[in-house]
């Protein structure tokens, strides 16, 4: 039988001290609390297995939590407004080539970020001086689409202390260091940052689409890799050199977007008659009847004295304030 070392009688007398008792060399200690055997090394350091709430314990047992629920009254949950900035640029990255040419994916991608009645404003300052233009909801899908038709590659909003303010039915969002970054592929690789203020109004609901946006542009950047620079150096094409130190965007806008927005001029005031033709398959001199005489009727008739209008119903008859037919005589 083999004789037990000193060493091995005091660490097991350290061991019967402080954990439990022995029965036997090599045996495995036996607690108090539960008869529970585990091996001396097994017990946090600083915890004393005979303390109720230690290991094996009474205390340690956690069955009593399971029926357990927190007095906490419970809200809907509502994202951070820059998580849904987050997002947006998420789902731009995740377009291709084939979605940048598909009107159903631009509406869809509106549709899940804008409100029907949302409203994009652009506010800047051009060489013959300063431009806004604000654009209903319709005209949104295309104005992101004009961004990559005019050689953008990729497209993202980084904001910077942003401020957010909580009202009843919206949240604010205030970002005066906001950045639109866009990389161009053509006619050569540019990084462009056009920086300025950026105020968007949140609904306050589940989908937290944006109500209206609003992105004044202070300044822009053109950014090109040093390698391109150095290459064109080495070449001493004066032609190519000239191209470098002309920028490709005007305030970081390309001149796809530029004409778009200045042809949105034209075609928000028709966004009523277009809605009219598409509701009510009127003819276009119809449609523009209809709504010239409701905006004069608006102006010069008091507001309790407005007859009922249908969509058929075009003008009014000399001398009897009667709606006549867009079929009828006068």
């Amino acid at each position: 039988m083999k004789k037990e070392s000193p060493e091995h009688n005091s660490f097991q007398w350290s061991v019967q001290r402080q954990f439990g008792e022995l029965d036997a060399p090599g045996d495995r200690i036996r607690f108090p609390f539960n008869n529970m055997p585990v091996h001396p090394m097994a017990s946090p350091v600083g915890m004393d297995p005979r303390d109720p709430g230690g290991p094996g314990g009474p205390m340690y047992n956690h069955d009593h939590l399971k029926n357990y629920e927190p007095k906490m009254r419970h809200t809907p949950f509502v994202s951070q407004p820059d998580y849904r900035i987050y997002e947006l640029n998420k789902r731009l990255q995740q377009r291709t080539e084939v979605q940048e040419s598909d009107n159903l994916w631009w509406d869809a991608f509106a549709s899940e970020f804008f409100e029907e009645d949302a409203t994009l404003t652009l506010s800047f300052c051009l060489e013959d001086g300063p431009k806004r233009y604000s654009i209903g909801r319709t005209l949104i899908p295309r104005y992101f689409r004009s961004i990559f038709e005019g050689g953008v590659t990729d497209l993202y909003y980084v904001l910077k202390h942003a401020k957010e303010s909580f009202h009843n039915t919206s949240i604010t969002l205030d970002c005066d260091t906001a950045t639109m970054i866009t990389h161009h592929g053509k006619p050569m690789f540019t990084k462009v940052c056009t920086e300025g203020r950026l105020v968007l109004e949140f609904t306050f609901d589940d989908l937290m689409r944006i109500r209206t946006w609003h992105f004044a542009i202070r300044q822009h950047r053109e950014l090109i890799p040093r390698s391109v620079i150095a290459m064109q150096y080495h070449s001493q094409d004066p032609q190519m050199l000239e191209q470098l130190s002309k920028n490709i965007t005007r305030q970081g806008l390309t001149n796809q977007t530029l004409n778009y927005l200045r042809l949105c001029v034209i075609l928000e005031p028709m966004q009523e008659l277009m809605s009219r033709h598409k509701a009510y398959s009127l003819s276009p001199r119809d449609c523009l009847k209809t709504t010239l005489f409701q905006k004069w009727q608006r102006m010069v008739a008091p507001p309790e004295n407005l007859q009922d209008f249908s969509p058929g119903d075009t003008y009014m008859t000399k001398g009897k304030h009667k709606l006549r037919g867009k079929n009828s005589t006068v």
